[in-house]
């Protein structure tokens, strides 16, 4: 397919293979805006809870107000998190007319778990089976560590379609593959359905980048900027090989979006792309060809010299780059989740600014 179909950028990813489009937010705006694209899902956490405050707080103030006063003893957590679920489940409604016409395979949202639990994989557990009570269209996020992991087969086994995030690296989405078929197998030997099983694994392609980039910048690296757009393609394109060659259930989603490559590299392929709404409109408004590039491999002297220059990257370019026991204490892993675990205490002080106003703010 090229440019010369009909419609946007967006709606001719979405007529390209198999390939799916999210709306990287559960802002209803950019909702509307991605479903008219072709979008088929959505995604939510507390840090986009909290931007979607900061763009639509006019939508949601009176509504965090009445929860204030409607669970009297509760904090600023349960607060947050009631609004979490309730921006997932108006998010929920407006994807359930693709959820109807695909037959639950499509037309989900996810909503993330705690990052405050990374370590534990009961309460990771607990929370996803939770939220999967909400709304038959519900993907819950669990990140991949060592705990993330456990939970993943856990939550798939108790019937859970889950979205791996907090994911960099190829050896942590054959992790996640491998948990979810060990859920699906013990699923199928209880005769439970699996037929309305959709899970996905995020690796985010556009944080592999920014990571690679800050221990090129550490090691004063000669190499040539323009390779360092490369790294999350490179991890995202040998995991999707990988993936195709085992035939794993799971599918790979590609997220954090920094160059248009990010998109345009990954067009065609069986995976979804979840897209930020600036990211879309960048996208429709651009020049480049809709073509399918997946199976194009990332220039050979290009992905030399960035094994032969990081360890880093080859870590998350190689299968067995990584531990269990390491995932978390990958640089990438770190940095994102101190940046979820920043950004919901953002989200939790916003919420107290309106549960107890600040008295010298008049």
């Amino acid at each position: 397919m090229n440019e010369k179909c009909s419609g946007s950028k967006l709606m001719q990813t979405a007529m390209t293979g198999n390939t799916d489009v999210w709306n990287d937010s559960c802002s209803q705006e950019e909702m509307l805006y991605a479903l008219e694209n072709g979008a088929v899902g959505a995604t939510t956490n507390p840090v986009i809870v909290g931007e979607v405050l900061k763009k639509e707080m006019f939508l949601w103030k009176d509504r965090i107000l009445e929860l204030i006063k409607a669970i009297p003893e509760g904090s600023e957590e349960d607060i947050a998190w009631k609004l979490n679920e309730e921006m997932a489940l108006k998010g929920a409604n407006l994807l359930k007319p693709v959820f109807d016409r695909e037959n639950k395979m499509k037309g989900r949202i996810s909503i993330q778990t705690n990052a405050k639990y990374y370590r534990n994989p009961d309460l990771l557990l607990k929370q996803s089976l939770h939220f999967n009570d909400l709304t038959p269209n519900i993907q819950v996020k669990i990140p991949v560590t060592k705990a993330g992991v456990k939970a993943i087969e856990e939550a798939t086994f108790n019937g859970v379609n889950i979205n791996a995030t907090v994911c960099f690296t190829v050896s942590q989405a054959l992790a996640v593959a491998e948990a979810v078929e060990r859920g699906l197998k013990r699923r199928s030997q209880q005769d439970l359905d699996t037929s309305e099983m959709t899970p996905v694994c995020t690796i985010m392609v556009g944080r592999v980048d920014d990571w690679i980039k800050v221990v090129a910048n550490r090691t004063n690296s000669p190499i040539n900027p323009d390779y360092l757009e490369w790294c999350g393609i490179a991890v995202m394109k040998n995991a999707y090989n990988i993936f195709k060659q085992r035939g794993y259930k799971t599918r790979l989603l590609a997220a954090a979006y920094r160059n248009l490559m990010h998109w345009s590299e990954f067009v065609g392929a069986d995976m979804v792309l979840t897209i930020p709404h600036s990211w879309q409109k960048k996208i429709n408004e651009s020049n480049v060809e809709v073509e399918t590039l997946i199976d194009r491999p990332v220039d050979s002297s290009i992905l030399d010299k960035l094994l032969s220059e990081f360890d880093e990257f080859r870590k998350a370019y190689n299968h067995d780059g990584l531990t269990d026991d390491e995932f978390e204490s990958y640089g990438a892993t770190r940095r994102t989740l101190r940046a979820f675990l920043e950004g919901y205490e953002e989200l939790l002080s916003m919420i107290r600014d309106l549960m107890l106003p600040n008295p010298d703010r008049g």
